[in-house]
């Protein structure tokens, strides 16, 4: 049976191919590949800033973390310095852009189950972190904000007021959507031992994130291999206990809290002269410092060739990587590392032996989205 390519519960283009004894799962096939753009490739066509925003199109979701792993990788080839506001700055974003993902895996899920309204109190929520995108940015989704050496420009202070006040509110309304779906037989009918992956195969399939979280290993990189300021902060890693499509709604709800904790803490570490920041300077009011702007642009940065990096960060649905290898004013060789792809890749085993509905139930949980998928 064909599942897809546009299912309303797939998240983007998928196709399945279910082989079923009557409504039982034998096999699932996921067929990627539909909404392929080639984005590897693009970028090697591109010097290293006019590449930015194509990561911020990979997960459209979670544009932030995507833009700031290249972000990281230029800086490590570049040996960029950042100051500890900058950083704070970058956590604070980085931690709305969990929010927002967060909000949209859980309560789109509740929504492939059967449950509409979480989903409207999500994004209501969702609204205003993106008000905030556009506040500092310009725009709703794709910001093209952080960027190697710092951000595109500072926040002002009412924004930033603005974000501690949201994130004083936010877990009350969290609490309303656990009162609506963790304690409610439906919901736990549909996802109690459903698409249980144990610790070891988890591993195995190279799980990360929620996914790997889930099935009770407490490995975040925010904390094995921190980044930013990370390490300054303070918070917890929640996990499952038994590896189902319930334990892993329960992590993705409590990393919504604790990201409300990391937004408090690093506002508190943000500088009072947000002005200086790297990377933002508006003096081009001389013609010479509009020309150099202007050069600089066009022409990007210069890399000695044959240099190479990898980076990797924890982005709200896993781990997400860039590989560079550098070739002068543009990259020799782009490698993205997608969460998603690899969870993905793990369906087949995850529904066997379920019923067909189960599977949507399954496909929620991953939180997949082809951007990334299918670059």
């Amino acid at each position: 049976m064909n599942f897809g390519p546009q299912h309303p519960a797939a998240h983007g283009v998928l196709r399945l191919v279910l082989e079923l004894d009557g409504e039982i799962v034998v096999r699932a096939d996921p067929h990627v590949g539909l909404l392929h753009r080639g984005t590897e490739k693009l970028l090697e066509q591109k010097n290293y800033l006019q590449g930015l925003p194509y990561l911020d199109r990979l997960d459209y979701v979670s544009m932030m973390a995507y833009e700031h792993v290249y972000s990281v990788a230029l800086e490590n080839l570049l040996t960029l310095p950042l100051t500890q506001s900058v950083q704070a700055v970058r956590v604070v974003f980085l931690e709305l852009t969990r929010l927002l993902n967060h909000l949209m895996a859980v309560t789109t899920h509740a929504l492939d189950v059967g449950a509409l309204t979480p989903f409207l109190w999500a994004f209501e929520e969702r609204e205003k972190l993106m008000e905030f995108y556009e506040r500092v940015s310009g725009a709703r989704m794709h910001a093209a904000y952080i960027r190697p050496g710092g951000v595109a420009t500072p926040p002002d202070k009412v924004l930033l007021k603005d974000i501690e006040l949201f994130v004083e509110n936010f877990p009350a309304r969290i609490n309303e959507i656990e009162e609506m779906l963790t304690n409610n037989r439906i919901w736990r009918q549909r996802l109690v031992d459903v698409g249980v992956v144990s610790l070891a195969s988890a591993r195995d399939w190279g799980f990360s994130g929620p996914m790997l979280r889930g099935s009770s290993w407490a490995w975040d990189l925010r904390v094995s291999q921190p980044y930013e300021c990370y390490q300054r902060l303070d918070f917890g890693v929640p996990v499952g206990q038994h590896g189902d499509c319930f334990d892993r709604y329960l992590v993705r709800t409590e990393e919504m809290r604790q990201s409300c904790y990391l937004i408090k803490q690093a506002l508190s570490l943000i500088g009072p002269n947000l002005g200086a920041l790297p990377g933002w300077s508006n003096n081009h009011t001389q013609m010479e410092n509009l020309i150099q702007h202007f050069k600089f642009y066009t022409a990007g940065y210069n890399i000695t060739p044959g240099h190479t990096v990898y980076t990797s960060a924890e982005a709200p649905k896993g781990e997400f990587g860039v590989g560079l290898v550098s070739a002068g004013a543009k990259p020799y060789r782009c490698r993205l590392r997608a969460p998603g792809f690899i969870h993905l890749a793990a369906l087949d085993v995850m529904t066997v032996d379920h019923m067909i509905a189960d599977v949507v139930t399954v496909i929620g949980t991953q939180d997949i989205v082809f951007g990334e998928i299918d670059r």
